[in-house]
């Protein structure tokens, strides 16, 4: 039987931005689940991700993205049913580590230029990305059409999620990852990307030339066979 594929979105994107890839993982038989992202903090956002984990039957291979990223590498701690973790441009924390932290490690983030604060009625602060600029900084290997609509339906993160420290002892230690991203990722410097990969032992790294943040959107085909790759270890 195959495992299920849990796919984790991140920041200023939402379960649908996974459609491709859950087109073509239908396609080859894998059954799959994305995950409602609650996009809060990483500890709520992890336990949350942890209790959708619990309700799967069988093995589990664990995608995030961007800062979904930071959820699988806590919540597939210590769970035996998670094989495998594929990073998509994604965060990859050791203890203590921030988003933050990570994405200004080496230069080349341009994010913090593009985000538009909204403040809420607890006195806390959800991000966008200014919709204008949104195609250029997350989706430049994207149409401007397609751009367009991930702009209008992206979710907000919280400004203390971006900086709140990861919580636990990080799964990629015990569990095999593999990664894949964009050489011209604007939210992630590449650097740190490369960094976080070879930190984590990766046992592939697929790094794509011309890629942006969301390089999966247009590569899907090389995602699902990241993800096979995956799956055929598990």
């Amino acid at each position: 039987m195959k495992p299920t594929i849990v796919l984790v979105h991140g920041a200023f994107a939402e379960s649908a931005s996974w459609n491709g890839v859950i087109e073509l993982l239908k396609a080859q038989g894998y059954p799959a689940v994305a995950a409602a992202n609650p996009l809060r903090g990483v500890k709520y956002d992890s336990d949350y991700l942890r209790a959708t984990l619990a309700s799967i039957e069988g093995d589990v291979v664990l995608v995030g993205h961007s800062y979904g990223g930071m959820l699988i590498t806590n919540a597939a701690t210590g769970n035996p049913a998670v094989k495998a973790l594929v990073y998509v441009g994604a965060f990859a924390p050791d203890l203590g580590e921030s988003a933050g932290d990570l994405a200004g490690k080496f230069p080349g983030s341009s994010l913090g230029e593009t985000l538009s604060p909204v403040k809420l009625p607890d006195g806390s602060t959800d991000l966008y990305i200014k919709q204008e600029l949104y195609h250029h900084q997350f989706a430049a290997d994207s149409s401007a059409e397609a751009a367009a609509v991930l702009a209008v339906t992206q979710r907000p993160i919280t400004e203390a999620a971006l900086g709140e420290a990861s919580p636990g002892e990080p799964a990629w230690k015990s569990i095999p990852s593999l990664f894949l991203f964009g050489s011209d990722d604007l939210n992630i410097p590449v650097a740190a990307l490369r960094f976080m990969a070879e930190r984590a032992g990766s046992r592939r790294t697929v790094e794509l030339a011309g890629g942006s943040h969301t390089v999966a959107i247009p590569e899907a085909a090389q995602l699902v066979e990241l993800i096979g790759e995956a799956a055929s270890g598990a």
